[in-house]
């Protein structure tokens, strides 16, 4: 089945969260063959010894991936991409109780990917194996610097099969994503509710506060 097929079998997701399986796109570098798997948000790498799974990190920086043991192997050997057609973002508000959520998304409402990395690790107690990936993050573009310093990594499509492929360095392939094309709204917090999953989700509100104050910004992506 190809990976536009097996797209189709999978109903929508309005709020993933970490420790969630998410689908994610990966290359078999014997084959070339492309597939879509459900696969943990959360890295474990693969010589992590915690049954536990250690501290399971959801985001990357992009600076320095090819340096850490947390993610160096996956980097050379084990690239993803993660397809979304939105991420959310928090904005810490100074004084206010609970943090703005936003949601993010291209002003066309077309799906974009997300550079990922993935691991297969075998848990010492269980013997059984689980695969974990996580997010490149990268310096955020004008719009998401308004609530965030950083932002994912998002793919330009003719950096796809690069970045899937055996190459173990395509580090120029991990941009900040410009502005023009992205849009970014104010939602309700309900988001912050794993429960809630629903497109409502992604209505915007009137927003509370002005994201252009200079106040001191924090999140999540």
């Amino acid at each position: 089945m190809s990976v536009t097929a097996a797209w189709a079998t999978f109903a929508p997701r309005y709020n993933a969260a970490p420790s969630q399986e998410l689908l994610v796109i990966r290359e078999n570098h014997k084959t070339g063959e492309r597939s879509l798997d459900l696969i943990r948000w959360g890295l474990i790498p693969h010589w992590c010894k915690d049954p536990q799974g250690g501290r399971r990190p959801i985001n990357a920086k992009a600076e320095t991936i090819a340096k850490l043991p947390m993610f160096r192997d996956a980097y050379a050997q084990r690239r993803c991409v993660v397809p979304v057609d939105g991420f959310f973002e928090w904005r810490a508000i100074r004084g206010a109780k609970a943090k703005q959520p936003y949601a993010i998304a291209m002003k066309d409402g077309s799906p974009f990917g997300l550079a990922g990395l993935w691991e297969n690790w075998r848990n010492p107690s269980t013997k059984e194996w689980e695969r974990t990936f996580v997010i490149i993050t990268v310096p955020s573009n004008t719009l998401v610097a308004q609530i965030h310093d950083r932002m994912p990594a998002i793919l330009e499509p003719s950096g796809y099969s690069r970045w899937l492929g055996p190459e173990t360095d395509p580090y120029d392939l991990l941009i900040t994503y410009p502005s023009e094309p992205m849009t970014m709204w104010p939602i309700s917090t309900r988001v912050n509710a794993l429960e809630n999953d629903d497109l409502s989700l992604l209505d915007r509100i009137d927003d509370p506060f002005d994201i252009w104050a200079p106040l001191n910004s924090e999140g999540r992506t």
